[in-house]
């Protein structure tokens, strides 16, 4: 005797089938939106964890991106800041020679004339050389005329860490160089403006420490942007093997569950007819 109830009234055949197709359906729009979106965890429902931390990683990724443009932009101002004093220091070179010409005591009359002159010329390039030192809008090194300076911080990280940049005082330095015609009149006084100890070369030593210091600067930010950049990248590596589809074997199960979704299809058709073939046998009995 058969175990199985043959009724009009409850269909276990079609039900079977039914609840089989629908679970098919269920896999098949799965692996049809992870083909689709190219994720396999797209939202909080597909996997609630995975996605918490999905979300986390894009965050910090985000932030970093947003740091490295605003080390960028001070990439650019201290650029500008190191090719001013660089372009200061060599000019300070032209003066010191014509300071040399100065403290020799053979050098006078209008020869003199010409040389003090000519540092003066000297010094009026350099103070356009501070002037011109900013970068949009800003500048490290120019506070001639009422200009205000003030040190940089930059976020350099995803967590708000802070890269401090100090200024260097541009009128402190032109009016050190403010030689008095007095000053450059006298073979002495000019020769102890030169000394290892004298003002000019004071001042000549302090750029020079100021562009070491910029340099330094400089490489930092670099090297900071391109250990964000390649932070970013292994952050954005680790969030792919976390919710990234692995589309090759999402296309094999896809033609799997199609044929899946045929056969339970066909399955439920034909418990479909069961009543039918009972109707039959009721109507020869």
């Amino acid at each position: 005797m058969s175990g199985t109830l043959n009724s009009i009234n409850t269909n276990m055949g079609a039900m079977v089938a039914l609840e089989s197709l629908d679970q098919t359906n269920t896999q098949l729009n799965a692996a049809q939106n992870e083909i689709s979106t190219g994720y396999r965890v797209s939202s909080a429902t597909d996997d609630g964890a995975a996605y918490a931390v999905a979300q986390s990683v894009r965050s910090d990724v985000s932030a970093l991106t947003a740091a490295n443009q605003q080390l960028g932009g001070v990439q650019g101002l201290l650029s500008t800041t190191t090719t001013g004093l660089n372009d200061i220091s060599n000019l300070m070179s032209s003066m010191r020679d014509v300071l040399v010409a100065l403290s020799n005591g053979n050098t006078t009359g209008d020869q003199r004339t010409q040389y003090a002159q000519q540092y003066n010329s000297y010094l009026s390039n350099l103070k356009g050389y501070i002037e011109d030192s900013s970068y949009n809008g800003t500048s490290l090194i120019d506070d001639i005329g009422g200009n205000t300076i003030s040190n940089v911080s930059v976020i350099r990280n995803e967590v708000g860490s802070t890269y401090s940049i100090a200024t260097f005082s541009g009128s402190a330095l032109y009016a050190a160089l403010q030689f008095t015609t007095t000053q450059l009149a006298g073979a002495g006084t000019v020769a102890a403006l030169i000394t290892a100890t004298g003002t000019f070369i004071t001042q000549f030593n302090s750029v020079n420490t100021e562009l070491n210091t910029y340099g330094a600067a400089t490489n930092y930010v670099t090297n900071q942007i391109n250990y964000n950049t390649d932070k970013i990248d292994a952050l954005n590596s680790g969030l792919g093997a976390l919710i990234d589809a692995d589309l090759a074997q999402e296309s094999a199960t896809l033609q799997a569950l199609q044929i899946r979704q045929e056969l339970a299809t066909q399955a439920l058709t034909l418990a479909d007819q069961s009543p039918s073939t009972l109707l039959t046998l009721v109507k020869n009995a």
